[in-house]
């Protein structure tokens, strides 16, 4: 059996962060860098990802167009498919960044995503005594063990919620919603980590040292 790898062998390596004009992804940049990550690469170049030790697509905004933006670059689905399902490297979506791992998401009509969860985006219902869009601090509920899936508290701002098998972990707001999905060597979080402090940072710690 082999010896779990020492706790911080991972500052040397290589974090991918996407950039594809997600708005967040500054702040995720320096979330990163404060979890610990000493080598972070804002890059929108393909072979940059196919040679990053892990890989982070943030985002914020609709699905469709987070998703023609991410196409547009060429390559990048490709290498995206390569690195993450073929060669299993450590992935982590989140927010809009998450919601991209469904098959499909349904503003603004259906379009197709990266296909990794078995799930779809939908628009949460509107409700007079429920809140659209969820904004606020909120419960994170596991749906089992998960390395990276902690209870605790997490900072959410999201209209659309992904539905579908490979949850990892749910919040309420007017009944059950994914906070988490993932499976294998990937893994997508609804909240915004950057802006959930120790929660979100501990996540990103996890998220560092993760060996799927």
């Amino acid at each position: 059996m082999p010896f779990p790898a020492p706790r911080g062998l991972w500052v040397a390596e290589r974090v991918a962060l996407i950039d594809y004009g997600a708005g967040n992804l500054h702040s995720v940049w320096n979330a990163l860098k404060a979890a610990g990550a000493a080598n972070v690469d804002v890059t929108a170049d393909p072979q940059a990802i196919r040679t990053a030790d892990r890989i982070v697509l943030p985002g914020v905004g609709a699905f469709a167009a987070a998703m023609n933006a991410l196409s547009d670059i060429p390559g990048m689905i490709e290498a995206l498919n390569e690195t993450v399902v073929e060669h299993g490297r450590p992935f982590l979506g989140v927010c809009v960044g998450m919601q991209l791992m469904a098959e499909t998401g349904e503003e603004h009509g259906s379009t197709p995503g990266l296909g990794w969860c078995r799930g779809r985006v939908r628009a949460i219902a509107p409700r007079e005594d429920l809140k659209v869009p969820h904004m606020g601090w909120n419960d994170v509920r596991p749906t089992g063990l998960h390395p990276l899936i902690a209870s605790g508290e997490a900072y959410f701002l999201h209209g659309f919620a992904y539905e579908g098998s490979d949850v990892l972990a749910e919040t309420d707001h007017g009944g059950p919603v994914a906070a988490a999905i993932g499976r294998d060597n990937m893994a997508g979080v609804q909240f915004h980590p950057e802006k959930s402090q120790r929660y979100g940072l501990a996540l990103l710690e996890r998220f560092l040292e993760w060996r799927p």
